[in-house]
């Protein structure tokens, strides 16, 4: 018991990854084998980066210790203003950038506002969600404008070779993931992140600029939101005002289940993947199984609740042992 006590404990996300392959197990014989067939493969595939992207920010900014609830209007607030923007000359790269930008502005009004007068982070950014989902309402002027014929689509939608699975998306989420991965495990910062989701007061006293780690990871949270937005956007060909509704939830739902603390200081990329694996798997599982899709949101709620309940038990557990060790 204390052997597999602490494998989860360093390894939390392996629970969401035992419990991937169980469902997919009973969702490729509920489907009659086409679940794991190639197209339906390309499909999820093809969407898993939209969301994963999300649920790695969202993650990064639990292990810090805060909430980021506005992620599903910065989805759609970023492509909707650099679809305005194109429309009005300016070149794709310089439009990409400055939605980005706007993204990160957000992410840094999310953090000071919460860090400079103490309100928590779940109530900052509830009122982002409301501003930022208005704003996108308001620069679309009521209709999606059109994207221009002659984008570089290629570059973010195409397949990365004749009859691979994969889009580019895919290969772009890859190197966002394993970058995100490397600051978390390999850097001077990532440990400042863990220690101030995990021991704030601690990690002030040690010197450890805390406000400022955590700003940096609402802004990191934000701008990982707004690409995945635009890679929604590209493939789909039109910028929708209402894109990323309940994604944040879902985002939330997904860190939990691939094992990040909601008390902050544990979390992995890996984690946020195999929870976004495992929402996606439900999803599509679901449909291709013959079952009413309104079960979906039942299914995420119950996970997200046993994540959170085995959480809980493994840490009281885990307190335990160390005081009968120590006597």
């Amino acid at each position: 018991m204390k052997r597999f006590l602490k494998i989860y404990l360093d390894k939390p996300e392996l629970a969401g990854l035992a419990l991937l392959f169980v469902l997919v197990l009973v969702f490729q014989a509920k489907s009659n084998g086409i679940l794991l067939s190639f197209e339906n493969m390309r499909g999820v595939m093809g969407l898993l980066p939209e969301m994963a992207l999300v649920a790695i920010g969202v993650t990064l900014l639990m292990i810090c210790g805060e909430f980021d609830l506005s992620v599903g209007s910065v989805f759609a607030l970023m492509p909707m203003s650099m679809a305005v923007l194109l429309n009005s000359g300016v070149p794709f790269p310089v439009a990409v950038l400055l939605g980005l930008m706007i993204c990160g502005a957000i992410g840094f009004i999310n953090g000071y506002v919460t860090l400079q007068f103490s309100i928590p982070s779940f109530i900052t950014t509830l009122g982002m969600l409301f501003i930022a989902r208005s704003l996108t309402i308001v620069i679309s002027g009521g209709f999606p404008p059109l994207l221009p014929p002659d984008l570089p689509t290629w570059l973010f939608t195409d397949y990365i070779w004749q009859g691979s699975p994969f889009r580019m998306s895919f290969l772009w989420f890859v190197v966002i993931a394993a970058l995100v991965a490397a600051l978390l495990s390999l850097t001077n910062f990532g440990n400042w992140i863990r220690a101030t989701g995990g021991f704030n007061e601690a990690a002030a006293s040690m010197g450890i600029p805390v406000k400022r780690v955590k700003i940096v990871c609402f802004m990191l949270c934000s701008v990982l939101a707004g690409f995945a937005g635009l890679l929604q956007v590209l493939r789909l060909g039109s910028p929708l005002p209402s894109i990323g509704e309940g994604l944040e939830l879902q985002a939330v739902a997904a860190a939990v289940i691939g094992g990040t603390a909601l008390a902050g200081g544990i979390g992995t990329v890996f984690g946020a993947i195999i929870g976004t694996l495992l929402i996606r798997t439900i999803d599509n599982g679901l449909v291709l199984s013959r079952v009413d899709a309104n079960w979906f949101k039942f299914a995420i709620g119950v996970l997200t609740m046993f994540a959170v309940i085995a959480n809980a038990w493994m840490g009281k557990m885990s307190r335990k042992i160390k005081v009968e060790a120590h006597k």
